[in-house]
């Protein structure tokens, strides 16, 4: 019935589509077995994409040939490019999607795509044969060969949903959960663990009152995430979200049922996202802060169904009803479903290499929240990873590997396995030591040619990233030598507070002054507008950072050469770390356990010392 395929991707998450588009598009023949078609890439907590550190990675995901920042795009309700007022290390994108539409499309590109079948069924199991990976059996009972497997399970792995004193199995609310694979890998010797997340209560909008709460627009301008020509919302037609809070008679209500939570009455044994709080968590972790944010946000074009970011609960269904009551705009508001927590089976991350194939089991790779992680971001990026390395590994190729100092991507992969996790991970800018080489404008001039000599981004992608960095170049070489009148930009410099300038200075210099950009320096002078007029914002953009944080980059850019000289020093797969006396036991145990690749990883393993590196590297001949 099945022919035998080079990868085969069990679940259609934001992981699993970001894998089968990968490895298809790398020319594998992939099938992606989901337990229903009708939920392909479903936006299982908020309608959003991007954020925080996160927006970074969704543009890396473009820029590496990815789908989500075109579908992000596509189905975009409103825009925003987070932390404007700080530097650009820190600028975010953040969309507000159509949850529905941005499931329809991504179905629809994946359909559009060579070499992606589809399969609607459960995973029970892997096949195996000589020790690898070898296919699937599911549900039915077919058994289906392929060359290597990623598993992309999300929260489904022996699913428990809870609300209240309930307590249901279930990856999501109304489906099922999976059962079958955290068995037989335990049986094998991989070791598993349980995670918890959960959602808030989706309401009636009709049922809001609007005018008790602060209204948050998109922005004048729309950047969006991906680096192609798509068409994207209009700002005048964005929707807006809102903003309200929470108050100390909402808390109190919530107190209430405390004693049925099945948080803090033992019944869920698995770790919640830290950033990412209960409400319940936040009022008994914050008992001195009399109120909280709620976000109130759209959940697409043509429906009234709300999302109420920032209360994520698992208490009784009256109580959640109760307090939401109590919100200011929320006095009569009506709940469409209950919020809910989940426990799922994860895998710990050390328990895979850094192309997040599994060390026990050749051919078979992890994706998503069964590492661990949290996030559609951090599934989307790690499913990209995996579809591109299981294609490689299925065609005999060396791996797909991205550094810390190249990528986000790099930093959340090297993070998981080095480190591991024992809550679900969120990606941060914090995490980021090279955060101002990996900002969200440049991703594709960092990882477009990488990806186009892989075979998976496109020409079209190449060819604008070789325009932009040939614009930029010309844009900088005319800021370096263009003469700025001081009659000209005077008045600007006496509008913003700075020095005036008694005699023609370079625009580039001038530049460097804090609180002076590009677009107000042509708005002064129309010599310098009228020879950067032929520029598009993004190359405008692009070379004034380079110009006014030039330093910093050349900085960050010495450390990190620095540090990719302990990278590229190789830890062989047979090394003898028994034979290494005088380093800590806890150093032996972690290096035995993960295994480092190299001893750029060695260093950042969680209680090693500096001086078990290197004694290492002494015993590595270094």
């Amino acid at each position: 019935m099945f022919p035998d395929y080079d990868v085969i991707v069990v679940g259609a998450g934001h992981a699993g589509c970001e894998a089968a588009a990968a490895a298809a598009n790398l020319g594998s023949k992939v099938l992606l077995v989901t337990m229903n078609m009708q939920t392909i890439a479903q936006m299982s907590c908020n309608p959003a994409m991007g954020g925080i550190a996160k927006g970074q990675i969704v543009r890396e995901i473009d820029a590496l040939g990815g789908y989500s920042g075109i579908v992000t795009d596509l189905s975009t309700i409103q825009f925003r490019m987070l932390n404007r007022s700080k530097g650009p290390a820190m600028w975010s994108p953040r969309a507000q999607s159509d949850r529905m539409l941005f499931a329809a499309k991504w179905r629809e590109m994946l359909e559009n795509t060579p070499n992606v079948d589809f399969y609607q069924d459960t995973v029970q199991s892997i096949i195996i044969k000589d020790g690898r990976a070898a296919g699937v059996v599911t549900g039915m009972g077919h058994h289906i060969n392929s060359k290597s497997v990623v598993v992309t399970s999300g929260t489904f792995l022996n699913g428990v949903i809870h609300i209240g004193e309930k307590r249901f199995g279930g990856g999501r609310v109304a489906e099922k959960a999976a059962t079958g694979i955290t068995e037989q890998l335990v049986e094998l010797g991989f070791e598993s663990d349980r995670l918890k997340t959960g959602t808030p209560p989706r309401v009636d909008g009709r049922s809001l009152d609007y005018s008790k709460m602060e209204e948050q627009k998109g922005d004048e301008e729309i950047v969006g995430f991906s680096y192609l020509d798509i068409e994207r919302v209009k700002p005048e037609n964005q929707r807006s979200c809102w903003i309200s809070y929470t108050n100390n008679t909402v808390h109190d209500i919530l107190k209430t049922g405390f004693d049925r939570s099945p948080m803090y009455q033992g019944r869920i044994e698995g770790v919640g996202p830290r950033y990412c709080p209960s409400i319940e968590d936040k009022i008994n972790r914050f008992a001195d802060r009399d109120r909280h944010q709620i976000f109130v946000e759209p959940e697409g074009w043509n429906t009234v169904e709300i999302y109420v970011n920032g209360f994520s609960t698992s208490l009784p269904e009256e109580v959640q009803h109760q307090a939401l009551r109590m919100i200011p705009g929320f006095e009569n508001c009506r709940i469409f479903r209950p919020g809910y927590a989940i426990e799922y089976d994860y895998f710990p991350p050390t328990q895979l290499t850094y192309s997040l194939e599994t060390k026990q089991m050749p051919n078979l790779f992890f994706a998503g929240q069964i590492n661990g992680t949290t996030g559609y971001e951090e599934a989307a990026c790690q499913g990209l990873m995996a579809g591109i390395n299981a294609h490689q590994k299925a065609k005999n190729l060396e791996p797909f590997i991205l550094k810390r100092s190249e990528a986000y991507i790099g930093v959340l992969i090297d993070d998981l396995i080095s480190k591991g996790t024992d809550e679900p991970y969120r990606m941060f800018t914090s995490r980021a030591e090279f955060r101002t080489l990996l900002r969200q404008d440049n991703a594709d001039l960092r990882l477009t040619e990488r990806s186009f000599k892989l075979g998976l981004a496109s020409e079209e992608r190449m060819i604008k990233v070789q325009e932009k960095t040939s614009n930029v170049e010309k844009i900088k070489h005319i800021l370096n030598n263009y003469n700025i009148e001081p009659s000209g930009i005077n008045p600007f410099f006496e509008y913003i507070g700075s020095a005036v300038i008694t005699e023609k200075q370079r625009a580039a210099k001038i530049l460097l002054r804090p609180n002076v950009d590009l677009k107000s320096m042509m708005q002064y002078d129309a010599g310098l507008a009228e020879a950067l007029s032929w520029c598009n914002i993004d190359s405008l953009e692009q070379s004034e950072i380079q110009i006014k944080y030039e330093r910093y980059i050349e900085k960050e850019n010495e450390i990190a050469t620095k540090m990719s000289a302990l990278e590229d020093l190789i830890i062989p797969d047979s090394f003898n770390y028994d034979s290494v006396t005088a380093i800590s036991n806890e150093a032996l145990q972690k290096f035995k356990k993960i295994k480092p690749r190299t001893l750029g990883q060695a260093s950042r393993i969680s209680g090693v010392n500096p001086s078990d590196v290197q004694i290492l590297m002494v015993y590595m001949g270094r």
